[in-house]
């Protein structure tokens, strides 16, 4: 199945993972960082408790129904309305991107529980990077289409998918006659990973995307610990 398509479907295991998240009002989109994402739920600048459950409850509405961005944008203009929100960039891309990266992050998220199931692992213990079909590729991203690891190899870490904004990345299960078929007689070796020094984060993933957000939706919400603290402080602000 196209990826776009099933983003646009219901998949329990992604509701499940989106609606464990804690609400963090926040001032910047880095006030979360990395695996944090995986248990608060923010939108850059909405640093109120009822802009952001409004956010929250139209973003569930997107990944539980599968509504449309065309559709989620009129819930994202008419709360824009309601509080007289002023933020960054064009409503288009603005609404985009927080569309987009909740909807992907929940659907990889769940699909990690999949891949990873031990029933599953028996008959295919590999999984196997795809490229997403960009108009724009990242030429780090368009070279590990195709590469075959063991699910349990680290380089899924920090590499599982997506990688960057707007990354249509995906990984798929593959087994002994997968690897057979695309003529290799194991798995891969993984990939060198060099640390640009301009973000910090691996080459090729934007700086903040380098965990696994499926290994990171098992963690507990402790990990917001410090976060919390400041989303009450700046409740407190209200």
């Amino acid at each position: 199945m196209d990826l776009e398509l099933a983003l646009k479907m219901p998949f329990g295991k992604a509701v499940s993972f989106f609606r464990g998240k804690l609400n963090i009002p926040t001032e910047k989109w880095d006030d979360l960082w990395k695996d944090q994402h995986a248990k608060g739920f923010m939108v850059a600048g909405a640093n109120r408790a009822d802009l952001l459950a409004d956010f929250r409850q139209a973003v569930d509405k997107a990944i539980s129904e599968g509504t449309t961005l065309a559709d989620f944008r009129k819930d994202f203009d008419r709360i824009v309305a309601r509080y007289g929100w002023s933020y960054n960039g064009s409503r288009n891309w603005r609404s985009g991107v927080i569309y987009r990266t909740n909807i992907r992050t929940a659907y990889q998220a769940g699909r990690w529980q999949q891949l990873t199931d031990p029933d599953l692992l028996k008959l295919k213990p590999y999984l196997e990077y795809h490229h997403g079909d960009s108009l724009n590729p990242r030429p780090l991203h368009l070279a590990w289409d195709g590469l075959t690891l063991p699910a349990d190899d680290p380089w899924w870490r920090t590499h599982y998918p997506p990688n960057g904004w707007g990354c249509k990345c995906s990984v798929f299960a593959a087994g002994d006659r997968d690897l057979a078929r695309a003529g290799k007689s194991g798995p891969d070796q993984a990939p060198s990973m060099e640390i640009d020094p301009a973000t910090g984060a691996p080459e090729g993933i934007d700086p903040g995307w380098d965990y696994n957000v499926g290994q990171a939706a098992g963690k507990s919400r402790r990990i917001l610990d410090d976060n919390l603290q400041n989303a009450l402080h700046r409740l407190g602000r209200e």
